[in-house]
């Protein structure tokens, strides 16, 4: 749960294994982020925004390797996730969310209001310094070991039925 202008991220996971997120809104309204934060990529550093509530009932999914933050639109809202993988504290890492070289267009109709922890966070630029982000290739390398797997399991399961 957050209230207006509580901004929450932008936070990743290192790759592998990631954490891709499911993410809704089921009370309130939140402008959701989506920050590419993978190096190499030909969209890093660049920001997406929607905005997720309980009436459209719109979700977002994040895929391994990308950033993720909201900030509450109403005065109360509640978020939640599914995530690929389990929190994993030393795996978890963040960006500044007002970091002016990533420039998200935040709602300028309240304080921003951030946790220690997000607050405390590099820019992007420090992040990428510090070995922190993820790397592109490896997100794409990642994924299609998944995609690999998934399909070969498909492929069992209908050798197996057909049988």
């Amino acid at each position: 749960m957050s209230r207006r202008g509580v901004i929450r991220g932008i936070h990743f996971a290192d790759v592998p294994p990631g954490q891709a997120k499911y993410v809704s809104c089921v009370s309130g309204a939140i402008l959701d982020v989506i920050v590419d934060v993978r190096t190499g990529s030909p969209g890093y550093g660049r920001w997406r925004a929607v905005r997720l509530d309980d009436t459209e009932r719109r979700a977002v999914f994040l895929s391994e390797g990308l950033g993720h933050a909201f900030t509450a639109l109403s005065d109360e809202a509640t978020v939640i996730y599914l995530c690929s993988t389990a929190y994993a504290p030393g795996r978890e890492h963040g960006v500044h969310p007002l970091d002016p070289a990533i420039g998200i267009a935040w709602p300028a109709d309240a304080e921003p209001v951030l946790s220690d922890k997000d607050a405390a966070a590099p820019t992007l630029e420090q992040a990428c310094r510090d070995g922190l982000l993820p790397a592109y290739a490896d997100c794409a390398a990642y994924l299609a070991r998944l995609r690999g797997t998934a399909a070969g399991a498909h492929i069992a399961t209908d050798t197996t039925t057909s049988q």
